[in-house]
C-alpha cells in the first residue's frame, strides 16, 4: 500500500521482439498485464481518497499532499459515485480538484456532480450556480441533458425564479439555443406555469408547436413531454383562460406526436366538461376505453365525469355513473366521489339523495370532512329542514369530531335567517364574535348587515361596519351596496357620511359615491333622440318562440328514435351510451344553456364587474321604489357605454315588467337575454312561471319544467311555490297538490308561502276542507304563519259562514216547503 503522498511506481515494459514468432502473444499478454495494474492502481488511488476525505478535516489533509495524487477524469468520477461518501464531502472534493494546476474538469464530471447535487433532499441553489459559474471559466458547454436536469432539480424544489434565471444565463453564456433538446422546453414550460406565467408558457409552446407544424421535412420537431403539456393545461383551467385551453387542446390534436397519456386526458375531461362542452369530454373518455391499456379510466377519470356532470345539472346522470363505478369499473369510491355527489345532489335539492349517499360513505368507513357538513347543512337549510340541519351540526361537532370552520357557522347564521329564526341568528353572531376571529371572518358580518339592512335596522348594520373594520376585516362591496340599498329605500343620505368615515382602507366608497355621481349626471342629461320610438326590447307575443318549446318536443322524438346496441360486457354501459348520444346528436347544442348557481346582484370581481355591479344595485333601488322608466334608462346608459348585463340584471327587469303586466315587453327582455347572456339561472325560470301565470297561461307550465329539467335545472323552494301558486289560481289545483307532494318527496319542506298558497287557493276554488286540512298540516309542522296566512283564514272563515249560512238557509227552505 502506497501513502496518498507517494507517486505509484510506473510497471516495467517488456522488449518486444518484433520477428520472433511469439511476439504477437507477449504483446497481449504485457498490454493486459499493464492494463490490469493500471486499473487496479486506479482503484487503489479511489480507495485512498475516499478513506482520507471520510475522516474529520479530510479535504486539508488532501491537500497537504495535493501536487502528488495523480488526478484524472476517469478517478474523479468514481469518486462522485462513490456511494460512502457524503454528498458534501464530494462538493469539497470536486472544489478541491478545480482548484490543481494542469486539471479541468470534464463534462462528464460535472453532469456526475450536478446529480449528486440535484437530488439532494435540501436543494443547494448556491452550490449549483457556483458551479455552472465554474463551467463557464474552464470553458465547458453545457448540454441539454444537464441542463433539463438542473431545471427540474430546481422545479421539483419551488424554485421556479432560479431556474427561469438559471436558464437565461446558460442561454447567454454557456450554450445556444439551437443547440437544445427537445427536452429542454419541458422544465422550462413548467417553471413559467408554476410561477403564474401562463401568457409567457403559452407563446413559448405555440411558437414550438408552430414551428413544428410548419416543418416540410417533419425533422427537428420539438414538442414538450406530457408532463409539460399537461401543466400547461391544467395553468391554463386555473387561469380561465377557455379560449387559449381550447387552441392548445386544438392544435395538439392535430400532430400525431401529442404526448397525451392520461392525465392528460382526465385534465381535458374536467376542463372542457365545466366550460359546458359535456360532448367532448365524453368523447375523450370513449377514446380512453378504446385505446385501452395505459389510458384506460380510473377513479379520478370517473370523479372528473361525476364533477362535470353534477356541475351541468346531470345530477341523475352523476348518480348512474357513481353506481356503474361501484358495481362494474373496477374502482371503488372515495371521499373526494363522495365530497362531489353530496355537493351537486346538495346543490339540485335532492336533499334525501345526498343524505342516503352520506349514510353509505360512513358506513363504508370514509371520513367525512368539513367541507361535506358544510354542503349538507346548506343543502338542509335551502330545503327548510332546520330541525334535521341542527342535529347534523351536534352530530359533526360532538360525534363525529369534525372541526366546524367559519363557513360553517356563515351557512348556520344565513340559514336561521333565511328559516325565520332571526334573534337565534343574531344571538349565535354574538356568541362567536366572543370568542374570537378564528370563529368569525368578513362574510360573517356581510350576512348579519344584509340582513339587518332588509328589516331597515341601517344603524345598527353601521355599528357592525364600524366593528368590522375595528377587527381588521375588509368591507367589500356587497356590504357596502347593502348599506347604501337600505339607505336610499329610507332616503337617509345622511347615513352615507358615516360609512364612509367608518370605512377607512380603500378607495371604495369614494369610488361608489364617484360612480354615483357620473350616474345621476348622465341621467340628467340630455339623451340622444336617434333611437325614440323605437322599443329597447322586441315586443314578443308567444312566449312559447322564445322557450323553444316546440324543439324541445323535438328533442324529445329524437332521444326516443337514439338506437344503440350496448355492449354487455361494458365496465361502463351507461356512460358509452351517454357518449354515443352526445356525440351525435349533442353537437349543434349550445355548450351550457343552464347555470346550478343563481346570479348575484354584486359579482364582486374587482374592477372588472364594478360597473354591472353598480348598475345592478341601483337597478335594484329603482326597480323597489316602483320607478320602472329610470331603471330602463340606466339600463340603456351603460349598455350603451359597454357594460355588459348579467343574468341578474335581465332578471330584475324583466320580473317588474311581469308586475306592472307588460308580458310582451317581459319576453322581449328574455329574448335579449338569450341572445347576451348563457347560461341562465333558475331565477329566469322563476320569472318565467309568474309571467304565465300572471297570464292565464299555466298550461305552458309544465312544458317550461321539462326543458328545465331537459337542460340540467332544478326545483328550489321558491320554484315549487311559484308553480304551485300559477297552477292554482288557473283552477288547476289537482296538479297543484300534486306538485306539492312532489316537493315532499323530494325532501324539501314546505314553508309559510307555501301553505299560505294552497290554503288560498283551496278556499277560493270551494274546498274549504281541503283548505282547513293544509292550515292542519302547517301547524303539525311547527310552521309559524305570519300576516298573510291571517288575511287568508279570514276569508276561509268566510267562506265557512257564507256555506253554514248557506247550507241552513236551504234546510230551512225544504222544512218550509208543504211538498
Amino acid at each position: 500500500m502506497w501513502a496518498i503522498g507517494a507517486v505509484e511506481p510506473p510497471l516495467p515494459l517488456p522488449l518486444l521482439t518484433p520477428f520472433s514468432p511469439n511476439c504477437r502473444f507477449k504483446t497481449a499478454v504485457s498490454g493486459a498485464e499493464s492494463g490490469t495494474a493500471s486499473e487496479l492502481g486506479d482503484v487503489l488511488v479511489v480507495a485512498s481518497i475516499a478513506k482520507t476525505l471520510s475522516k474529520p478535516g479530510g479535504i486539508y489533509s488532501l491537500d497537504k499532499d495535493g501536487d502528488s495524487v495523480p488526478l484524472s477524469e476517469d478517478i474523479v468520477i468514481r469518486i462522485l459515485r462513490r456511494g460512502s461518501l457524503d454528498s458534501s464531502k464530494k462538493l469539497d472534493f470536486f472544489r478541491w480538484c478545480s482548484l490543481r494546476q494542469n486539471y479541468k474538469h470534464s463534462l462528464g464530471a460535472y453532469c456526475h456532480m450536478f446529480k449528486v447535487v440535484c437530488f439532494l433532499s435540501h436543494h443547494h441553489e448556491n452550490d449549483i450556480l457556483e458551479l455552472i459559474a465554474s463551467m463557464k471559466r474552464d470553458g465547458v458547454k453545457l448540454d441539454s441533458s444537464t441542463l433539463k436536469l438542473i431545471l427540474d432539480g430546481f422545479i421539483r424544489n419551488g424554485k421556479y425564479d432560479t431556474a427561469l434565471e438559471v436558464l437565461d444565463y446558460v442561454e447567454r453564456d454557456l450554450i445556444s439555443s439551437s443547440s437544445w433538446g427537445p427536452d429542454i422546453y419541458s422544465p422550462v414550460l413548467v417553471a413559467l406555469v408554476r410561477k403564474n406565467q401562463t401568457s409567457i408558457a403559452l407563446s413559448v409552446f405555440l411558437k414550438l408547436l408552430d414551428s413544428s407544424l410548419s416543418s416540410p421535412t417533419g425533422k427537428n420537431i420539438v414538442i414538450p413531454d406530457a408532463i409539460a403539456c399537461n401543466e400547461l393545461l391544467v395553468g391554463l383551467r386555473k387561469a380561465e383562460m377557455k379560449d387559449e385551453f381550447e387552441q392548445v387542446f386544438g392544435k395538439l390534436r392535430q400532430t400525431k406526436l401529442y404526448p397525451l397519456d392520461r392525465w392528460g386526458y382526465n385534465i381535458c375531461i374536467h376542463a372542457l366538461g365545466c366550460w359546458g362542452d359535456l360532448s367532448t369530454a365524453l368523447s375523450l373518455f370513449k377514446e380512453m376505453k378504446e385505446k385501452s391499456g395505459r389510458f384506460d379510466p380510473d377513479l379520478c377519470t370517473y370523479n372528473s365525469l361525476i364533477h362535470v356532470l353534477c356541475f351541468l345539472g346531470k345530477v341523475k346522470d352523476a348518480l348512474i355513473v357513481w353506481e356503474e363505478l361501484k358495481v362494474s369499473s373496477g374502482h371503488e369510491p372515495d371521499a373526494f366521489t363522495y365530497r362531489l355527489l353530496i355537493h351537486g345532489c346538495c346543490k339540485s335539492y335532492r336533499i334525501n339523495d345526498a343524505m342516503k349517499i352520506f349514510s353509505e360513505m360512513q358506513y363504508n368507513g370514509i371520513r367525512a370532512e368539513t367541507v361535506v357538513y358544510n354542503s349538507l347543512l346548506d343543502g338542509l337549510m335551502k330545503s327548510r329542514k332546520l330541525t334535521e340541519a341542527c342535529n347534523l351540526f351536534e352530530k359533526m361537532v360532538e360525534d363525529d369530531g369534525v372541526r366546524a370552520s367559519c363557513c360553517t357557522y356563515n351557512i348556520l347564521i344565513d340559514g336561521l335567517y333565511k328559516n325565520g329564526r332571526p334573534e337565534a341568528a343574531y344571538t349565535m353572531f354574538l356568541d362567536l364574535k366572543r370568542k374570537g376571529n378564528t370563529f368569525v371572518d368578513g362574510v360573517t358580518y356581510s350576512i348579519v348587515i344584509l340582513h339587518l339592512c332588509r328589516d331597515d335596522q341601517i344603524g345598527e348594520a353601521l355599528k357592525l361596519v364600524k366593528e368590522m373594520e375595528g377587527r381588521g376585516f375588509v368591507v367589500d362591496l356587497v356590504t357596502i351596496t347593502s348599506l347604501l340599498t337600505a339607505i336610499c329605500r329610507q332616503g337617509q343620505w345622511d347615513w352615507t357620511e358615516r360609512l364612509m368615515k367608518y370605512v377607512r382602507e380603500g378607495h371604495l366608497v369614494p369610488s361608489i359615491l364617484k360612480w354615483k355621481s357620473v350616474m345621476e349626471g348622465s341621467m340628467r342629461s340630455p339623451q340622444s333622440r336617434k333611437r325614440d320610438f323605437t322599443p329597447m326590447f322586441p315586443s314578443i307575443s308567444d312566449v312559447s318562440t322564445i322557450l323553444n318549446l316546440s324543439k324541445s318536443d323535438e328533442a324529445k322524438e329524437g332521444a326516443k328514435q337514439f338506437d344503440y346496441e350496448s355492449d354487455e360486457w361494458s365496465s361502463s354501459p351507461y356512460m358509452d351510451m351517454l357518449a354515443n348520444e352526445f356525440t351525435s346528436h349533442s353537437r349543434r347544442r349550445s355548450p351550457q344553456s343552464f347555470s346550478m348557481s343563481r346570479g348575484v346582484r354584486v359579482v364582486n370581481k374587482g374592477e372588472n364587474s364594478f360597473d354591472i355591479d353598480m348598475v345592478n344595485t341601483y337597478l335594484s333601488i329603482f326597480l323597489a321604489k316602483g320607478k320602472l322608466s329610470l331603471a330602463c334608462k340606466l339600463f340603456e346608459i351603460f349598455t350603451n357605454m359597454g357594460v355588459n348585463p348579467v343574468s341578474y340584471t335581465y332578471n330584475s327587469i324583466m320580473s317588474s315588467f311581469i308586475k306592472k303586466g307588460y308580458f310582451k315587453e317581459a319576453w322581449g327582455v328574455l329574448h335579449a337575454m338569450g341572445d347576451t347572456v348563457s347560461p341562465t339561472d333558475i331565477a329566469t325560470y322563476n320569472v318565467i312561471i309568474q309571467g304565465l301565470g300572471k297570464m292565464g297561461r299555466a298550461d305552458l307550465a309544465n312544458g317550461v319544467v321539462e326543458k328545465l329539467y331537459e337542460e340540467g335545472g332544478y326545483l328550489d323552494i321558491v320554484m315549487y311555490n311559484t308553480l304551485i301558486n300559477a297552477l292554482g289560481k288557473a283552477g288547476r289545483i289537482d296538479e297543484a297538490v300534486k306538485l306539492f307532494e312532489q316537493m315532499k318527496s323530494s325532501g324539501i319542506n314546505p314553508d309559510v308561502f307555501t301553505y299560505n298558497i294552497l290554503i288560498e287557493v283551496h278556499s277560493k276554488g270551494g274546498r274549504l276542507k281541503e283548505a282547513y286540512k293544509f292550515l292542519k298540516m302547517m301547524l303539525d309542522a311547527g310552521c309559524a304563519p305570519n300576516h298573510v296566512t291571517d288575511t287568508t283564514l279570514d276569508f276561509l272563515g268566510k267562506e265557512i259562514e257564507r256555506r253554514q249560512y248557506q247550507k241552513a238557509s236551504i234546510m230551512r227552505s225544504n222544512a218550509d216547503d208543504p211538498s
